[in-house]
């Protein structure tokens, strides 16, 4: 019998387990003989479980620290290292790539053709450039679209698989309820209450073969809502990526965000007005440069708080989506520009009032200065939060994060909560291209 190629898949708890399903499970020419995990703080240390590993892996397969990737290439005998996350400048790929090469290990990236399953219904994706870029926002948009002209959506959200996995094969949000009995963390909470508010079901899991088949039962459409800057695991009919303009040359310059840039049908340039000129400039021109034929729109997300009284001359502390201003890089999202926009008199930073894991994140992350991360994967780092927050010195919280902390965590200071939503300032509406992809689609019947 030919010997097995030995396999170690590093990820982030999404990409990793849909590459494994789609092309590994089952399959008697490789031996993955570990997942590693990376981005998300307090996940690494599990197992992926046989009823999801399959026969060939009848004790499942562990899930070790990306930081001990060298050994482990060692330990295990490592042939092949396979890259199954998204959201890295080219940089943090070379980086990954020379230390599995140091070790004796061959380096692997799948192709989207090699791991997008395909759908009977016609499937419209959104995906962006980087975590942060306003990604959420359009598929807010699109689905609000489709949902005036008729047409009920299903949207699939990428995976955050960082529960239990044996229990979240196949996971429908339809109430608030639903997102407590599953215990999701905060950063799931982000992408699926906006779903949720707009009376649509919203699915995820670790399956996504058997994600697909429910959501096909539920909506006329399929919408993938990618996660982070990844490439979708379905195949599409048509595409939108979400470019930033306050980050220039990520559209070229992050893996896979320049996947996305060259498959995409339609780029929306996001944050014009906040970039300035010269910014969007060279966006516009590195998207024509690499996919000429893309539709591109320039927009803004136009940002508001609920009780401006809070926020106009006292001292808040903000906080953000944990993923965009964590491994994002964004040095601020949405709540601070609503801080500044409604004239607080402060913005506590809340560095000396951290804690726990809220602390180690400032350390990893020195980009972050004036904003507080919502990071709440497991109840210490809720605790962790709630700590940090109650013990700075301000009047009021801005809220910049999409999701309702205040369900998780016993906050002692009142709640501005922030809201955004997507204007075009120039290009192609977002009704023009889903007239666009609704051509398509009739096309291929």
């Amino acid at each position: 019998m030919p010997k097995r190629t030995r396999v170690i898949i590093i990820g982030a708890g999404g990409r990793d387990f849909h590459n494994f399903n789609v092309y590994y499970r089952d399959n008697p020419d490789y031996d993955v003989v570990a997942f590693t995990a990376s981005q998300i703080p307090g996940v690494e240390r599990r197992r992926y479980p046989p009823v999801l590993a399959g026969k060939l892996y009848p004790e499942g397969i562990p899930i070790l620290p990306e930081s001990e990737l060298g050994n482990i290439i060692k330990n295990y005998h490592v042939d092949e290292v396979v890259l199954s996350y998204s959201d890295l400048l080219y940089e943090n790929v070379g980086h990954i790539l020379s230390v599995a090469l140091a070790n004796g290990a061959s380096f692997k990236i799948l192709s989207p053709r090699e791991t997008m399953l395909t759908s009977f219904r016609p499937l419209l994706a959104v995906t962006a450039v980087r975590t942060g870029a306003g990604k959420s926002t359009v598929s807010r948009a699109v689905v609000k679209e489709l949902l005036h002209r008729g047409i009920k959506p299903a949207p699939i959200r990428h995976p955050m698989a960082y529960g239990n996995l044996e229990e979240m094969i196949v996971q429908i949000f339809r109430t608030y309820e639903d997102l407590d009995r599953w215990k999701v963390s905060i950063e799931e909470r982000e992408e699926y209450e906006q779903y949720i508010r707009l009376g649509l079901p919203v699915l995820a899991g670790v399956d996504y073969g058997k994600v697909l088949r429910e959501a096909e039962k539920l909506g006329n459409i399929v919408l993938w809502d990618g996660g982070n800057n990844d490439f979708p695991f379905y195949r599409f009919d048509y595409m939108i990526t979400v470019a930033d303009a306050m980050r220039p040359g990520h559209e070229v310059g992050s893996f896979p965000g320049e996947v996305n840039t060259i498959m995409a049908d339609a780029v929306i340039v996001n944050k014009v007005s906040q970039a300035g000129k010269e910014n969007v400039s060279k966006v516009v021109n590195n998207i024509r440069r690499i996919n000429p034929k893309a539709k591109i729109s320039l927009a803004d997300m136009e940002v508001k708080v609920d009780k401006p009284e809070l926020v106009e001359g006292k001292k808040v502390i903000v906080i953000e989506d944990s993923p965009s201003v964590t491994h994002g890089g964004l040095p601020y999202g949405a709540g601070y520009v609503a801080a500044k926009k409604y004239g607080a008199s402060e913005i506590v930073d809340p560095r000396k009032y951290a804690v726990g894991v809220i602390k180690e994140l400032y350390s990893k992350y020195t980009h972050m200065k004036e904003v507080l991360p919502s990071t709440g994967y497991t109840e210490q780092q809720l605790h962790d939060l709630e700590e940090t927050i109650n013990r700075s010195e301000a009047d009021a919280i801005v809220l910049g994060s999409p999701a309702d902390v205040t369900r998780l965590i016993k906050i002692n200071k009142p709640v501005a909560r922030v809201t955004w939503e997507l204007a075009i300032r120039e290009g192609p509406s977002i009704s023009e291209l889903i007239d666009e992809f609704l051509e398509r689609v009739r096309s291929k019947q």
